[in-house]
């Protein structure tokens, strides 16, 4: 038996608002950060979790770790993965800590730093990297990862087994191509709201060289602004490369489907996040007046739970599902997600940057194909090139593709002179700024 014996969680933080990098219509000056999670056991295997965040709060999420962090210690590996989804509703319905949630918010983001710490330790102690773990389980025992409270109504588990069950045919090709080519991913890196013409255009540039041809463009702060940027990248990458467009929840909805409407000359394939990412009504409405300008709504970065992608799912409120390896509860929920997105016939296309998030969400979206959907039409995978330099195990990207990961676990685990450096507020890099 493998038994927890300690849970420790640090609040780290990236300064990079100092170079504006992250910068949108809401979030102006980010501070990419990370609750990190490490999960001891008495066998000295460790598990590796974290949640992300831009900042500012990060030390309310890790005392929210700190309070869920007495349901883990004590359990063993082996109590915990034989019945997952009895430990994911034990974390996620606490008689008493559920009233400051439920599965949402501060405690949710809590809750997926410490299940991706779990799922790291699974896999490490399989020997596998987490997507294999996932591709290769029997779908049954798959399927008791989750918890269907609340779906049953858009998915039921037979549904759900039916799909992973067909899936099987031509798995193993698509794990040879996938270990060959790589998972199609496009690129945020060149367009943050706060970078200049000229750095935009060298980022292009050197995107282009690097082989990306879909890229995405943060807008929402000032129309004549957004005309501008949307011109000088579409003439930057041509009119047969993708663009995407951004406004990280800034508009109400007339004001989104107007705005959207004067970018439209610019084809871009999907406006994300164009109102607050609760209006679940609201998308529905700017999905319909936008699909005859070709334009689809992309969501998902911000949606507290599965309950919420199933609404969207049902209202046809979104083109795009862009799930996020740290803001649902972990894998399981997750794994939700992937599912019903494949019942309503909804192409997945997850939400990475940050810290972190690449490295993780790599693995739900090799997963996706190779195990749910079957299919890259409409698909693909973001990718920042920010602090990847801090992971043990970074993200590899060939020719605009990530590659699948080969090292044991979730990927999660930081180098332990970048935690320290950037422990708030006590290490170096905070130190020198104060």
């Amino acid at each position: 038996m493998t038994k927890i014996i300690k849970l420790t969680v640090r609040d780290v933080r990236f300064p990079t608002s100092l170079e504006q990098h992250g910068s949108d219509a809401m979030h102006t000056d980010p501070d990419y950060s990370v609750a990190y999670v490490v999960i001891e056991t008495d066998q000295g295997m460790q598990g590796y979790g974290l949640t992300f965040t831009v900042g500012r709060g990060t030390e309310i999420v890790v005392c929210a770790v700190e309070a869920l962090s007495a349901l883990v210690v004590g359990k063993s590996l082996e109590e915990i993965v034989s019945d997952f989804r009895g430990f994911y509703r034990l974390l996620t319905s606490d008689g008493q800590m559920r009233w400051i949630g439920p599965e949402k918010g501060v405690i949710q983001l809590a809750t997926a730093a410490v299940l991706n710490a779990v799922w790291d330790l699974w896999a490490r102690s399989e020997g596998k990297p987490l997507w294999k773990l996932l591709v290769e389980m029997d779908p049954r025992k798959l399927i008791s990862c989750i918890d269907f409270r609340y779906i049953t109504d858009a998915l039921t588990e037979e549904e759900a087994i039916d799909i992973l069950v067909k899936a099987q045919t031509g798995k193993q090709q698509r794990v040879d191509q996938m270990l060959k080519e790589g998972y199609p991913a496009y690129t945020t890196s060149c367009a943050w709201l706060g970078y200049s013409d000229q750095l935009l255009k060298q980022l292009c540039t050197d995107a282009l060289n690097d082989g990306w041809t879909k890229f995405k463009v943060k807008v929402g702060a000032d129309l004549k602004d957004d005309i501008r940027r949307c011109s000088l990248i579409r003439q930057m990458i041509g009119p047969h490369n993708t663009l995407m467009i951004d406004a990280n929840q800034r508009w109400d909805v007339g004001e989104a489907i107007t705005w959207v409407t004067r970018l439209a000359e610019y084809k871009p394939l999907w406006i994300e996040e164009p109102t607050s990412p609760d209006d679940i009504l609201g998308h529905a409405a700017i999905s319909k007046a936008l699909a005859p300008l070709g334009i689809g709504v992309a969501t998902g970065e911000q949606c507290h739970n599965r309950v919420m992608f199933k609404q969207f799912l049902q209202a046809s409120a979104l083109q795009f599902v862009q799930i996020d390896s740290c803001r649902l509860g972990s894998v399981n929920e997750n794994l939700a997600v992937l599912l019903m997105a494949h019942k309503f016939k909804v192409p997945v296309c997850p939400h990475a940057g940050g810290v972190g998030l690449c490295e993780l969400v790599q693995h739900l979206i090799l997963f996706d194909y190779i195990s749910v959907s079957a299919s890259l039409d409409n698909r693909m995978c973001e990718f920042v090139d920010h602090l990847h330099q801090h992971f043990r195990s970074p993200v590899v990207i060939q020719n605009a593709h990530y590659m699948p990961p080969k090292d044991p676990g979730y990927s999660c685990e930081m180098l332990e002179s970048s935690v320290q450096t950037h422990q708030y507020p006590q290490g170096q890099v905070w130190k020198k700024l104060q």
